[in-house]
């Protein structure tokens, strides 16, 4: 695969999650009946709800900064971890665009693994 491309799709990956990201966190912000529901079902509170939306926005801000894609990636790796992981275990069925945007997440985290400040060589 030559480079132009490997440029463009890694783009058009970060833009994707960007938009599911940031509106999937803002809906938690705002209070969206759903959200509010899925939240109360999990039983830990609903601070939860809000720092789990803090959590997607600000990570989907962090893939578009020079130098903070690693982060912003890693932290939706492991938001999606937790939300199959509720998906199994709480909610039911469901998980599938949690493992897919979890998937798309680990593709930008392994494409900006040299940001990473403990890699070795």
């Amino acid at each position: 695969m030559n480079d132009t491309v490997k440029k463009y799709g890694l783009i058009l990956v970060r833009i994707i999650l960007a938009l599911a990201f940031f509106a999937a966190g803002a809906a938690k912000l705002a209070g969206v009946e759903m959200m509010v529901a899925t939240y109360e079902t999990i039983g830990i509170g609903q601070w939860f709800r809000y720092l789990t939306g803090i959590i997607e926005v600000g990570s989907a801000t962090l893939l578009f900064i020079p130098r903070t894609q690693f982060w912003g990636a890693a932290l939706l790796v492991c938001t999606m971890i937790g939300a199959v992981l509720a998906h199994l275990l709480i909610l039911g069925p469901g998980a599938m665009p949690a493992v897919v945007l979890g998937s798309l997440s680990a593709v930008v985290l392994y494409s900006y693994r040299d940001q990473f400040p403990l890699k070795n060589g």
